[in-house]
């Protein structure tokens, strides 16, 4: 199926969308995680009415653009060197490097230490997402089973976890059910990461964000909104 590139103005904005042109009767208008809008449009749609249709849906793919953004990780980039600072479960802990024939990281006493015999920037910061995919594995498996609660417990098979380092979202929920969470998440507050989970676990039963999806969340979470901008301000 192919596509072209196409933008649009709606006031001070410039939106770029990807037209589809397929066998359909109607026009659709998706925005995605990755905040790209894609268009499908019928096979002898009118580029005119096109453009006319999607500078009335332009307040609510800006909308949707702004939503997913608030999702996007916006981590101070770091340079693992001794006496900086690195984040786990919402605390702040510093950065010692000591060099010798050991190989690993300890947190102990509110240090970071790192053991290496070469502590280089690529080295240390390979130990230290080391260490950091292992505390992610057991603080989001605990996290899920915080937030396995209630009608999608009773309706749905639990999803199974995967860690990646992801650019643009926290987390995702495919269609098979593999939620994927993103490794920079285990930095923040025990309570944010159980927001995301629950976030993510509520698109079993609705996947996209209508007015049920967060009445779900709401019942699921009821503190959801003030936890978010935690979350937002806290990796910001």
């Amino acid at each position: 199926m192919s596509s072209q590139i196409k933008t649009f103005s709606y006031g001070k904005h410039h939106i770029e969308f990807k037209l589809f042109n397929v066998n359909r009767k109607t026009m659709e208008i998706s925005v995605l995680p990755d905040l790209s809008v894609v268009v499908k449009v019928p096979l002898d749609a009118n580029m005119d009415k096109i453009q006319a249709k999607l500078k009335k849906r332009a307040r609510w793919i800006l909308k949707q653009q702004r939503y997913f953004e608030q999702f996007n990780p916006r981590i101070t980039p770091r340079y693992y060197v001794s006496g900086e600072t690195h984040f786990y479960v919402g605390k702040r802990y510093q950065l010692k490097l000591v060099q010798g024939d050991q190989s690993g990281v300890l947190l102990k006493n509110g240090v970071f230490y790192v053991y290496a015999h070469d502590t280089s920037q690529q080295i240390v910061q390979k130990l230290m997402q080391k260490w950091y995919r292992q505390k992610a594995k057991e603080q989001f498996s605990a996290s899920l089973e915080r937030c396995w609660k209630g009608e999608l417990a009773k309706l749905y098979d639990q999803p199974q976890i995967q860690i990646k380092i992801l650019k643009k979202r926290w987390g995702s929920l495919s269609p098979r059910g593999i939620l994927t969470l993103n490794l920079e998440l285990i930095k923040a507050p025990k309570e944010c990461i159980d927001y995301v989970i629950t976030h993510e676990l509520c698109h079993l039963k609705y996947p996209n964000h209508s007015k049920e999806f967060y009445q779900l969340l709401e019942e699921l979470f009821p503190n959801w909104e003030r936890v978010k901008h935690k979350l937002e301000v806290f990796m910001s």
